[in-house]
């Protein structure tokens, strides 16, 4: 794997020489990018992770312990960029060795002086041989609580001897009301005392010149007396005696500092333990601060001091080291069985699960943890489904009516692609589906269409997250960098079988989803065996058209955003399967109900017309005619239309099947109403004619157009009205065909007449030219045809007078009748627009 970083790079280190346990401040290139990156720093081959404070990816503070080089590289190791180089090194010098009871010109400095019994260096000394006023000035407390100075500097210490002191916390505590010239003499002070521990061995000398010169004085005069006691005896010689004074010396010495030098002996004790603990302090409080640690929830600080206690103590073999590590794993696995309960743990965020999971793969838990928390989510998805059903379920049964509140969607606020299903659940159809009924049918929706909705919204407010986590878990994006290295060779074994396992997983959450579906909808489409798991609705209504068609909606944008989360179509297969099912029972449902409507006609139509005369089967066929027209100028081109726009199959067939049953009714019921309002004025006009013994042979001179006429034209207008009032657009068709009907029994009484007489041609005449132009707008061939016949059947005008007799009387005839002709009138100018 390719690393995102450049390795680290050491370009200076300040100071670049000192003893051990200098504080110093390293400086390079790419020193990793936060704390937890840092995972190594060594200087002369001493591992110096401990002290080591990261400030930026420029600069590191550190303290250098013992080694064993005199002088050697500085290597940073950091997760990101591996292993450093080094352009400097550091020289490690050995501090000046001065025993306890040794002679001093000047102050030892016991932070780390030298034992010459022990032979080996001692720790930070007991808080009373600290200084307590290193500045030298005079010490001014401020009025700062001790906690605000502690949230100022997190982490700082104003001890001046801490790892992490902070001169500006000292400052603040002890001199925030000093003067400037006294922090400029405070300076001096500083310098004096540096410049003093610089000179070193020379300090020494010039500090205990005159102590020298004793010595030197005492020493010759010790040497005189030898040379002038030359003495052969043993006993009472001057070294003999001086011998046994330094013996009794020595004895006294002991006698008097035995107990002095054996408090001392434990005081170094006590330092050398309490520099242990100083020092490696960090593993002693380690298990404290896991728990205190766990207790906040800071499993990041607990990981990161996990993993650089284990690079320092992890192959220990100190006794007491190894026994705190061990304290140190007991609470690591107990984290471990916490982070895998939360994970497990449901209903959970996707962003939890992937903490939890980086979590657990940082602390190289045993197993595969992701894995564990896919099965447990995908277990929590099928019992959130049946848990679903079974609610409403339960509430149906006890309240068989609609959904009770409690389970209306519009009640729940979590957001989903289902979320307007409320306000469009017409689906657009078009006028021939379109209710009757007020917008408060969304209100009222049924059981097992809600239980769809919730249903489906449940689904999409947890697959997405789930196959997110999938789709995580095959890339490799759930765990960190150094989890991903160990564990990557063992998942790229088990990739094969986990894919399986997971489309496995798909497959159910499909199948339970379309098979509870089912149940709720199409309860007859699942097996007996399978009824109880996924049914169990006991309803006695089907569900109508226009609920199906809403839960089709519902399920065709579940199967749209499912689509949107590039689950593959094969897996997708049973819901489109599923829709597919629910568009035919959808139609089905829809025309069985149609046509119950239609049987029902008669028994909902309540036939009331205001107009008097008319009969109620007349009313009745007029108003089935007038919806014949309605139904095939327009509900059955919209029917058509919206099957096409659906792509339905086999249109053109069933509009032509259905159209020509519709024309076959509206035939047979035009024929009916057709010979009820005819043959009562056809069956007038003969009666009429010869009323008062009238003979065309014998007849006065005509005067104008006789009353049958006259009656047969009034009872035409009666029908027009009649008409009119149902549906104006059936005038043309019911008159036009009434004319037929008079104007063919007119010819033939015509055509049965053997002779006319002069006068009896001119009112024969007169009579059908009258008729003929008053319903001349409604004139078909047939009529116009009859008319003919009945002029050519009688003699021609001879004469110009009869021609204007004729001319005078028509138009007395249409200035008397205009007011009950002013209907055929409207009609023609109606029809001259169209």
């Amino acid at each position: 794997m390719s690393r995102s970083r450049q390795p680290p790079l050491v370009t200076g280190i300040s100071p670049n020489e000192g003893i051990p346990w200098t504080k110093v401040t390293i400086r390079g290139e790419n020193l990793g990018t936060g704390p937890t990156d840092l995972i190594g720093l060594t200087i002369c081959g001493h591992n110096c992770l401990l002290t080591a404070e990261w400030m930026s990816a420029s600069k590191i503070v550190c303290r250098v312990g013992q080694a064993k080089n005199d002088k050697g590289d500085i290597i940073v190791t950091t997760k990101s960029g591996g292993r450093g180089t080094s352009t400097v090194s550091f020289k490690l010098l050995k501090p000046e060795k001065i025993g306890i009871l040794d002679q001093s010109a000047v102050w030892v400095d016991e932070m780390n002086y030298y034992d010459m019994r022990t032979d080996r260096n001692k720790g930070i000394p007991p808080l009373s041989l600290r200084p307590a006023n290193p500045l030298g000035i005079e010490i001014e407390k401020s009025k700062f609580s001790q906690k605000d100075l502690e949230m100022l500097f997190h982490g700082m210490s104003a001890d001046f001897t801490s790892e992490n002191f902070s001169a500006a916390w000292y400052l603040i505590e002890n001199h925030s009301n000093t003067s400037f010239e006294q922090l400029k003499m405070a300076v001096t002070n500083l310098k004096r005392q540096a410049n003093k521990k610089s000179e070193g061995s020379l300090a020494y000398v010039k500090g205990g010149l005159s102590t020298f010169f004793e010595a030197q004085d005492a020493l010759s005069a010790i040497h005189q007396k030898l040379e002038a006691d030359g003495t052969e005896k043993v006993e009472g010689s001057m070294t003999q005696k001086l011998e046994n004074v330094l013996n009794r010396a020595s004895n006294t010495a002991d006698t008097l500092f035995q107990e002095v030098l054996g408090r001392k002996d434990k005081a170094d004790s006590t330092r050398n333990a309490l520099n242990v603990l100083q020092r490696f302090k960090f593993l002693f409080n380690l298990p404290l601060n896991i728990e205190r640690n766990i207790q906040k929830g800071d499993y990041d600080v607990v990981i990161n001091d996990y993993e650089k206690a284990k690079s320092l103590f992890g192959k220990t073999e100190v006794q007491v080291f190894k026994k705190y590590y061990a304290e140190v794993e007991t609470r690591i696995e107990a984290l471990r069985e916490l982070l895998l309960d939360k994970l497990l743990e449901t209903p959970s965020t996707l962003h939890d699960q992937k903490r939890y999971i980086r979590y657990l793969s940082d602390l190289h838990a045993s197993g595969d943890p992701a894995w564990q928390c896919i099965g447990a989510q995908h277990k929590w998805i099928l019992q959130l489904m049946h848990s679903c059903k079974e609610g409403y379920v339960k509430d149906l049964k006890g309240n068989p009516g609609l959904h009770s509140p409690m389970l209306d969607l519009d009640n729940d606020t979590r957001p989903s692609v289902l979320g307007h299903l409320s306000q469009t659940a017409s689906l657009k159809r078009g006028s021939s589906f379109q209710s009757g009924r007020d917008d408060t049918w969304r209100y009222k929706t049924p059981h097992r269409v809600a239980f769809v909705e919730k249903l489906t919204k449940l689904v999409l407010s947890q697959l997405p997250n789930f196959w997110k986590l999938w789709i995580s878990y095959v890339n490799g994006s759930l765990f960190s960098e150094t989890a991903e290295k160990s564990g990557q060779i063992e998942r790229s074994k088990n990739v094969r079988q986990r894919q399986n396992d997971f489309k496995k997983m798909i497959q159910e959450v499909m199948h339970s989803l379309v098979k509870l579906t089912r149940g709720a909808l199409l309860p007859l489409s699942i097996r007996d065996g399978e009824a109880k798991q996924y049914g169990g609705w006991e309803v006695k209504c089907e569900l109508s058209g226009q609920w199906l068609a809403h839960a089709i909606q519902t399920v065709r944008l579940t199967h749209e955003s499912l689509t949107a989360l590039e689950i593959p179509n094969d897996l997708l297969q049973t819901i489109q399967d599923l829709i597919l099912d629910l568009r035919v029972r959808c139609v089905m449902a829809t025309l069985q109900h149609t046509a119950e409507e239609i049987k029902r006609l008669a028994e909902k139509e309540d036939w009331i017309v205001d107009n008097e005369g008319l009969t109620s089967l007349e009313q009745r066929l007029l108003i089935v005619l007038s919806n014949c027209c309605y139904l095939e100028r327009h509900t059955f081109l919209n029917i058509a239309e919206h099957f096409e726009k659906h792509n339905f199959q086999g249109i053109e067939k069933i509009t032509q099947v259905s159209m020509a049953s519709l024309k076959e009714l509206d035939q047979r019921l035009f024929e009916n109403y057709i010979e009820l309002k005819a043959d009562p004025i056809v069956g007038s006009l003969e009666p009429g004619i010869y009323a008062g013994y009238f003979d065309w042979k014998d007849c006065l001179p005509p005067t104008g157009v006789r009353n049958y006429l006259k009656e047969a034209l009034v009872n035409i207008i009666a029908v027009h009205a009649e008409v009119f009032t149902i549906s104006k657009e059936l005038v043309p068709r019911v008159l036009s065909k009434v004319i037929e009907a008079v104007s063919e029994e007119l010819s033939r009484l015509m055509q049965c007449v053997s002779s006319f007489s002069k006068n009896g041609a001119l009112q024969a005449r007169l009579e059908i030219c009258a008729l003929r132009d008053t319903v001349a707008v409604y004139l078909t061939p047939e009529s116009k045809s009859s008319f003919k016949q009945a002029l050519e059947a009688l003699p021609q005008l001879s004469s110009g007078a009869d021609k204007k007799l004729l001319e005078e009387l028509l138009n007395k005839f249409k200035s008397s009748m205009h007011l009950q002709l002013t209907c055929f009138q409207a009609a023609s100018s109606t029809m001259m627009k169209t």
